[in-house]
């Protein structure tokens, strides 16, 4: 009979990061395959039903062929349980990114073979430097043109100041690629061109002295002497340099060709680090400690349009969670029963009677659990590094049918709970202030609110142009602030006040004007309650 310690062992939970049109989505789709989670791959780029991606279920993402809200997949693959994370790669959704990569222990990193490193695989990598969180190099479309694989490696270790250990090697690029190989085990994976009989079915490996019937003589050697450069060029990999975020291992393919996606997931499962400690508000949380602890990153609203469900996503981090258990809330105090819990494909979900440290499940309510919540077996507490942060676009709501005012409000808020946009009441005036990272979330915003609420709204240009929380040590000094500047001041959803300002000059002059005020561009999600 297995122990706690070892199903923690057992599990493996990753994100995907990556720069829009690297791939990501479809080398979710093949990870999926092989982990035997689903039976079709759905290619984004594809046309009809293929197109609509398993992993994306929002009909907007069906529509555009990008993921714009993180899912959720769980499979079995080598003797592990595999946590998959699949984020947004749109920058406009870099804030739900983030706090998905909060509940990751490590990462895949996709780049284009062609495109090199990008903006937003900048920012997201920063953000896992951040929480040291080690990460898998996939450099995808190796069956197109691009760069060579010596400058993609250095373009790494250079952009990234990470040192690079080479796993598989591309036997050519683009239309002179022959396959990859994996020098370790000595085994060649053969490319299987489009139009063949193979075409869609995942290449099949050989034994290394097979090798030399896919290619020249001359090929052959010019491909081995690539990869024995490479080798001794770069440091041998490293289990507890990589763990430690120090050394990425590269790993070459094609999603789209399921070429060395297999090679992939077993790297994750044979390297990748099972649970890792969480910071909390009060001490370190181990993995193996007795009593049940997790937090809340993600709310998605409506997943079932039909019963207007709210599904909270908790990544556990400690102990053996039971069905029906009752846990704390940090943000209430109160003790709720987690009667219903689930583990998700997609859209797809299932009950789920326990769970281990690392297990990421769902847990249906209304409203009651937010992002950020901490849920413990009674210890009060709150897991730290979950923050809003400031909006840099401010918009007005205008409502097309002034009757459904009502029904736009809980629109807002519930849309609001799953921490994609701020929504902002002023003090003076009746329409409410929408805050988001970037114009696509609007789009996003206006056609989930129509097609889940059937409410129409429209958005105008706020005569803000950004917004900041506002604390003091002083409570008297913030409510002098307050009543001096009630013109500015808004509440976000949770009550906590606002200040926005015109211009980013008006925000420089006024906290300097009152500097026992901070005035902060990202707030700590959920405070515990004692």
């Amino acid at each position: 009979m297995s122990t706690t310690a070892d199903e923690v062992g057992k599990r493996r939970t990753f994100a995907i990061i990556s720069h829009p049109d690297a791939g990501k989505t479809t080398l979710t789709e093949n990870l999926l395959y092989m982990g035997g989670a689903i039976h079709l791959a759905g290619q984004v780029k594809a046309r009809g039903d293929t197109r609509r991606a398993r992993s994306d279920w929002m009909k907007i993402e069906q529509e555009r062929g990008i993921s714009v809200s993180s899912a959720v997949m769980t499979f079995e693959f080598g003797g592990a349980i595999c946590n998959l994370l699949d984020t947004p790669g749109h920058e406009d959704f870099s804030e739900d990114t983030y706090r998905t990569l909060t509940a990751a222990d490590s990462a895949i990193m996709v780049i284009d073979a062609a495109k090199g490193i990008e903006t937003q695989t900048l920012k997201l990598f920063e953000v896992c430097r951040l929480r040291d969180v080690p990460i898998i190099t996939f450099i995808n479309k190796i069956d197109r043109e691009g760069q060579s694989p010596f400058d993609l490696m250095d373009e790494i270790a250079t952009k990234l100041a990470l040192d690079t250990a080479p796993m598989i090697w591309p036997m050519g690029m683009g239309g002179l690629l022959k396959g990859i190989f994996d020098p370790e085990r000595d085994r060649f994976v053969p490319y299987e061109r489009p139009g063949g009989d193979r075409d869609g079915h995942e290449p099949e490996s050989v034994p290394g002295s097979e090798v030399g019937k896919y290619m020249s003589p001359e090929e052959l050697a010019a491909y081995r002497e690539e990869m024995e450069i490479a080798r001794e060029g770069s440091p041998a990999f490293d289990l507890e340099a990589y763990r430690a975020g120090h050394l990425t291992p590269v790993y070459f393919g094609s999603a789209l060709r399921k070429l060395g996606v297999r090679e992939l997931l077993n790297a994750v499962v044979s390297y990748a680090p099972p649970p890792r400690p969480q910071p909390s508000s009060l001490r370190l949380v181990e993995p193996a400690e007795p009593k049940v602890s997790g937090f809340v990153f993600k709310v998605q609203a409506n997943m079932d349009a039909n019963h207007r469900d709210r599904i909270a996503f908790m990544r556990i981090c400690s102990g053996k969670f039971k069905r029906g258990m009752r846990l704390r809330l940090s943000s209430s105090g109160k003790t709720i029963g987690i009667h219903n819990p689930t583990l998700f494909f997609a859209q797809d979900r299932e009950l789920v009677d326990e769970a281990f440290a690392g297990d990421i499940i769902g847990i249906p309510n209304h409203g009651t659990i937010r992002v950020g919540d901490t849920l413990t077996e009674g210890e009060a507490m709150t897991f730290t590094g979950i923050p809003n942060f400031a909006p840099e676009i401010l918009r007005r709501v205008r409502l097309d049918d002034p009757m459904k005012a009502k029904h736009m409000r809980r629109a807002l808020e519930s849309l609001a709970e799953e921490g994609v946009t701020q929504v902002f009441k002023p003090h003076i005036g009746a329409n409410w202030i929408v805050g988001v990272v970037g114009p696509l979330q609007l789009e996003v915003l206006a056609a989930r609110i129509e097609a889940e609420y059937d409410v129409h709204v429209h958005f105008e240009p706020a005569p803000f142009e950004t917004a900041r929380w506002l604390t003091a040590e002083d409570p008297a000094e913030l409510k002098r602030f307050v009543d001096a500047h009630r013109g500015n001041l808004a509440e976000d959803r949770d009550g906590a006040p606002v200040f926005l300002a015109k211009s980013n000059w008006e925000l420089g002059y006024t906290a300097e004007k009152w500097p026992h005020v901070r005035f902060s561009a990202t707030r700590e999600r959920t405070p515990v309650v004692a």
